[in-house]
């Protein structure tokens, strides 16, 4: 599709020439005599440059349209067209915003190159804008983090359930955020304003389970001075999230069942039931079809709990979302502390994504927050993290030594791979210019261009669409 051209001039002359030119260059022109007749062009349709002579007689001026255009579509590339003897305007112009300015009279050599170069501008603006609503909607998702395809997963999963009732098992290894997409879940829900409520089943003593799930009444043991509403009546009509439920007492099992399968619970003490309209939600690091089958885990509640099952991967399977957690957590700990965000430097980060992360999402955040207070330059770098040198204590499977390669080998490859995805991600978003890339991941140029000749990599990789 051509680019739309609004040519903004109120000499008939002039506007009769400018929109023949750009019309035989191929573009989409409209034309106004005035200001008011520009805006109200604008307000119909947006165009992707404005091209204004500055003073257009009585009424608004080209200044009026340029302050218009920059408060509605900031993106729109605005070209003045200015008198002889007018340049001081046209440099206030070009700092409220304008892209460039042209003085009469003009050739039409003149006014092709600063419309290309116009439009450039705009479609970089408007990549930009594009990049930055993709990041806000696949990695920022409540406070989840992620981008590559196994979160992806997960944020399909969520969006598909959260509207409805269905219980849902969280399963992942201890770290990986199973309560954020239990919060998640429960904010997409019509349930959202109402309470929240969260147990870790495996922190609550054999003796008092019962009464914090289901409360208990008066003289109901020693020590039961008055009557306790229990975590499934406080959750009311909204969510109770059962974290680590594959540690519960079998004996409460069964009560936990009930309340699913009836919609009542019984204080302890009690034998009245109470209703209750709650939508739970479980987790788990266990393997709990081992559990059942060592009846350590009721089969019955198992299968009344997986209805639908969501499977937080583990840090290491999810390397390219390293970055993203990283920058979230260095705002986080800057908001808290009331200081500039710390920078990671890109050795640091590699570095980052190279590890197995045994602790997962849990384990990156204390190691960038120690890194960040404790780095002594303004840059961490490689040195400032506390990460072991190898990794033996890592999950099955993370970053171990293939067929003839090794663990050496195995982590150069998982490095490198990170390294490949991260310059092509800073280099589109920085629109393939190196000295601007180098600057935000904090390289010097020639370090930059040596990487990415080490790397093979080619402008045309990064002009490619992510």
């Amino acid at each position: 599709m051509s680019a739309r051209i609004l040519i903004v001039e109120d000499e008939r002359a002039i506007q009769l020439a400018l929109s023949g030119l750009l019309r035989r260059e191929g573009y989409e022109v409209a034309v106004a005599d005035s200001a008011e007749a520009a805006l109200a062009q604008l307000r119909e349709g947006p165009a992707d440059l404005v091209l204004t002579d500055l003073a257009l007689g009585q009424g608004l001026s080209g200044m009026d349209v340029l302050r218009e255009v920059k408060a509605s579509r900031p993106e729109t590339a605005v070209v003045m067209i200015t008198a002889h003897g007018s340049e001081k305007v046209a440099v206030q112009a070009m700092k409220a915003g304008a892209q460039d300015y042209v003085p009469k009279p003009f050739d039409n050599d003149e006014i092709r190159i600063i419309v290309q170069r116009a439009l450039e501008h705009t479609r970089l603006e408007r990549e930009h804008r594009m990049l930055l609503e993709r990041v806000d909607r696949e990695l920022r998702f409540e406070n989840l983090v992620g981008s590559g395809p196994a979160m992806r997963r997960v944020f399909e999963m969520i969006e598909k359930v959260a509207e409805t009732d269905l219980t849902v098992l969280v399963r992942g290894e201890s770290g990986t955020g199973k309560e954020l997409v239990a919060q998640a879940l429960h904010q997409r829900s019509p349930r959202r304003g109402r309470p929240f409520v969260a147990v870790n089943c495996a922190a609550i003593s054999r003796e008092l389970v019962e009464s914090e799930l289901f409360g208990h009444e008066k003289g109901a043991f020693t020590g039961a001075d008055a009557r306790r509403i229990g975590r499934f009546e406080a959750a009311g009509s909204g969510t109770i999230f059962l974290d680590e439920i594959g540690d519960m007492a079998p004996e409460t099992q069964a009560k936990v069942l009930r309340v699913l399968e009836e919609r009542s619970l019984e204080r302890v003490g009690s034998t009245k039931p109470v209703e209750v309209d709650v939508r739970v939600i479980a987790a788990t690091h266990r393997d709990l079809e081992a559990e059942v089958k060592r009846s350590r885990f009721r089969e019955d509640l198992y299968y009344r709990l997986k209805v639908v099952q969501i499977a937080v991967p583990p840090l290491r399977e999810r390397r390219e979302d390293v970055p993203a957690l990283v920058d979230r957590f260095l705002s986080q700990l800057a908001e808290r502390l009331g200081r500039e965000p710390r920078r990671m430097g890109a050795g640091a980060l590699a570095a980052l994504a190279g590890y197995a992360w045994p602790g997962n999402v849990r384990e990156l955040r204390n190691v960038v927050e120690q890194a960040a207070v404790l780095a002594p330059g303004e840059m961490i770098v490689e040195a400032d993290l506390r990460l072991p040198s190898r990794q033996e204590g890592s999950a099955p499977g993370a970053l171990a030594g293939g067929a003839g390669g090794g663990f050496a080998d195995a982590k150069r490859q998982a490095t490198e791979d990170f390294e490949r995805s991260y310059l092509l991600r800073a280099l589109r978003q920085n629109g393939g210019n190196i000295s601007r890339t180098a600057e935000a991941i904090g390289l010097v140029r020639q370090s930059l261009q040596q990487k990415i000749r080490e790397l093979g990599l080619r402008s045309e990789d990064w002009s490619e669409g992510s």
